[in-house]
């Protein structure tokens, strides 16, 4: 089974051209397949395939994370599917319009010198912060903005406790969905968060019902911000595309930022951008392949 490695900022998948090749348990094969170890190596497995019947796209992604749970979207993914598409001919339409399990998402692309994609726009979609969109269990609240962490979330003895302090943690959070469900964090330092340990606690926390990405900020300006993501399903990972969405979203939601924003990931920069005329963010960012090869079929 050929593949194709492919990240986004760090961000990285194995893809499988799925128009000609029927791949029957993507969920059996991610894990093996994204192990760093014994597999190719990757946050996960991607699909590209034809689109639905009846289904107004050019072409169709599956996303599967490293532990085999199928997710929505990915929006790093999102923008190698698109290279994948446009350099290897499956689709040229501009915008592209992409099948996902959040919708259809419309994706502007930039071409470089060598004819390949170089940098891709995709509109996200609206980011919303209703409590059943999210979703998040606090059924006192309608919409989730600055909501108190403390009494919400226990912190299990093997978390330390001075982490808060240490990192200037802002005791409150901010639930976002972008077509999959985000929490975020502000805080002074996102070094001095010990995310191997506090990222698992609040990925499966009870008012989360379907886990959650998480996400710690640290605001440098109204246009600026840097981040480090555990990304549900997979762990830290070096970027996250919905995740930076939903980052500034919430910063300008809450007044720590503006509606532009350049975010810095472990793996590179996200430029976004929440459009006020309809709430839908703009995220772009470079596409980049690795290398193919042969898997086996086993």
């Amino acid at each position: 089974m050929r593949f194709t490695k492919m990240h986004g900022i760090g961000n990285d998948y194995v893809y499988i051209d799925a128009f000609d090749v029927d791949v029957p348990d993507p969920s059996g094969l991610a894990p093996r397949i994204a192990d760093r170890h014994q597999g190719v190596g990757g946050d996960g497995l991607i699909l590209v395939m034809p689109p639905g019947d009846g289904v107004d796209a050019h072409v169709r992604m599956r996303m599967f994370n490293a532990d085999g749970s199928e997710a929505e979207m990915c929006g790093n993914g999102i923008r190698c599917v698109c290279k994948y598409a446009y350099d290897h001919e499956r689709s040229r339409a501009r915008p592209m319009r992409v099948q996902t399990g959040n919708g259809v998402l419309e994706l502007d692309y930039r071409v470089g010198a060598d004819g390949l994609v170089e940098e891709v726009t995709v509109d996200m979609g609206p980011a919303a912060f209703e409590a059943d969109r999210v979703p998040v269990t606090l059924d006192r609240l309608g919409r989730i903005v600055d909501e108190p962490i403390d009494g919400v979330v226990q912190w299990p003895a093997r978390v330390d406790a001075d982490w808060m302090e240490r990192c200037g943690l802002d005791p409150r959070m901010t639930c976002v969905s972008v077509g999959n469900p985000h929490v975020v964090l502000f805080c002074r330092d996102v070094a001095e968060v010990p995310l191997e340990t506090v990222g698992p606690v609040l990925e499966r926390h009870e008012i989360f019902p379907q886990r959650i990405n998480v996400h710690f900020v640290a605001v440098h300006g109204p246009g600026e911000v840097t981040m480090r993501t555990w990304e549900r399903g997979t762990g830290i990972t070096q970027a996250c595309g919905t995740g930076a969405s939903a980052v500034c979203a919430a910063g300008a939601a809450t007044g720590r930022t503006g509606r532009d924003v350049a975010a810095h990931l472990p793996g590179g920069d996200l430029h976004l951008h929440w459009r006020d005329s309809d709430d839908h963010v703009l995220m772009t960012g470079s596409a980049t392949e690795v290398f193919t090869g042969d898997w086996p079929d086993h």
